[in-house]
């Protein structure tokens, strides 16, 4: 079985995210969204409220299963049984840093596999910081994420803005 990570943080998940998860599940015969729970930012939603949102919006896409991890993804890689890692390019200065992780992860484990998927030029300039800069000011950002996610955004931020 070819058990693939598409690992991130996914603080909100968008469709650029949704769009390399279509690609690359029809790429595997499983494919795992690893949601890392990065203790050194300061993130909208939880790590269980990312990995719900994921269960969602890939509830129609049969082969893909969301957890969530910490510490070094090859160890995850290991636990979950994955042979290959799916990364997301959107420009030349991503494939700088994705290419020292990819070497990195492949020294500490031989046998696990990156992969790298350029993203649709739609999607291109799309960051989840973005969307959270764009929601942040009240702009619609329903073309960045699906419904669902839109609305739990709007909800955090009015929430944000009640409090501050």
């Amino acid at each position: 079985m070819l058990r693939a990570i598409y690992p991130g943080s996914f603080d909100p998940v968008t469709y650029g995210h949704m769009d390399m998860i279509l690609r690359s599940s029809k790429l595997v015969d499983e494919l795992i969204i690893g949601v890392l729970n990065n203790k050194a930012k300061s993130p909208l939603f939880s790590v269980e409220e990312l990995v719900r949102m994921l269960e969602e919006v890939t509830s129609d896409i049969p082969n893909v299963r969301i957890l969530p991890f910490g510490g070094l993804l090859v160890d995850f890689a290991r636990r979950v049984d994955a042979c290959m890692i799916i990364r997301g390019l959107r420009a030349i200065t991503d494939f700088e840093y994705e290419l020292q992780m990819a070497q990195t992860n492949h020294k500490m484990a031989p046998d696990l596999e990156t992969a790298f998927l350029t993203t649709r030029l739609e999607y291109s300039y799309l960051s989840s910081t973005t969307v959270k800069e764009v929601a942040a000011f009240g702009g619609d950002i329903s073309q960045f994420v699906p419904a669902p996610v839109a609305d739990r955004i709007t909800e955090k931020m009015k929430k944000k803005e009640s409090v501050d």
